[in-house]
């Protein structure tokens, strides 16, 4: 009985979070033009609407390209971060961790009111440099901690051994420890590519024109006049999202596969 009302509560749970995104989904196949239940019928114009569009398709291209150049700044910036806070002890590290987190903690609104008073004085607003830079920040967090997981089991006995054998700290690293924890920290990038994907706040304070994302233009789109093409991005988001969960599990499976 217990089991069953766990599995019951679970399910529940599962159709509160999905919701949302079960109601949203079928109407970006519907044959009419408003938000509304039952569809008038079925229809794929939505979808060609936006991959036809120099609306929305610019915006998507803008998205990947932001999100796969902050992904590849944070991973670069958070796995180092992240050794270093694994090899710190004591207060010094819990002191660290906070300062590296913070932009998990902070709201997102203050981390943009932020970036637009720094970024302005120095040109990086409306800028390519200063959104992958404001994307990266975010992205940092989440691959420092995807990463500290990874190095939880590697046996720091490794990088001793290497040294006794000649290897330099950076190549100690780089031969020894990175292979093993490579599965975390492609999860990181995973992860900090998503956070870019769906960041809009941001985006509003620092993008210009030539830099709408496409949450931002979801956002204006909703704001300017209701259309079911927002529902076809909303669309593509959650499949972009779908991958990316399948990547992470992938990954994840691996490194399981590769400690065993």
């Amino acid at each position: 009985m217990a089991r069953a009302l766990l599995w019951v509560a679970s399910v529940l749970v599962a159709l509160f979070l999905l919701a949302p995104i079960i109601a949203i989904l079928p109407l970006s196949v519907s044959a009419g033009s408003f938000l509304f239940y039952p569809l008038p019928g079925l229809s794929l114009r939505w979808y060609q609407d936006f991959f036809g569009s120099d609306f929305w398709l610019p915006a998507l291209w803008n998205s990947l390209m932001i999100g796969t150049a902050a992904a590849g700044l944070a991973t670069a910036l958070g796995t180092p971060a992240a050794f270093g806070l694994w090899r710190m002890t004591g207060a010094a590290r819990a002191v660290a961790m906070g300062v590296v987190l913070a932009p998990m903690v902070v709201p997102v609104i203050v981390v943009a009111v932020a970036l637009l008073l720094a970024f302005g004085p120095i040109g990086l607003v409306a800028t390519y440099t200063g959104l992958v830079i404001a994307h990266a920040a975010l992205g940092v967090p989440f691959v420092v901690v995807t990463v500290l997981a990874a190095l939880e089991g590697f046996d720091p006995v490794q990088l001793r051994a290497a040294s006794a054998c000649g290897a330099g700290p950076l190549r100690a690293f780089f031969r020894v420890c990175l292979p093993q924890i490579a599965p975390g920290v492609a999860a990181g990038a995973v992860f900090a590519f998503a956070t870019s994907l769906d960041e809009v706040v941001i985006a509003l304070f620092i993008a210009g024109p030539a830099q709408r994302t496409l949450p931002r233009q979801m956002f204006a789109g909703l704001n300017d006049s209701i259309s079911l093409t927002t529902t076809a991005a909303a669309a593509v988001l959650v499949g972009l999202s779908v991958v990316l969960l399948l990547v992470v599990a992938w990954l994840q499976g691996r490194g399981k596969q590769d400690r065993a």
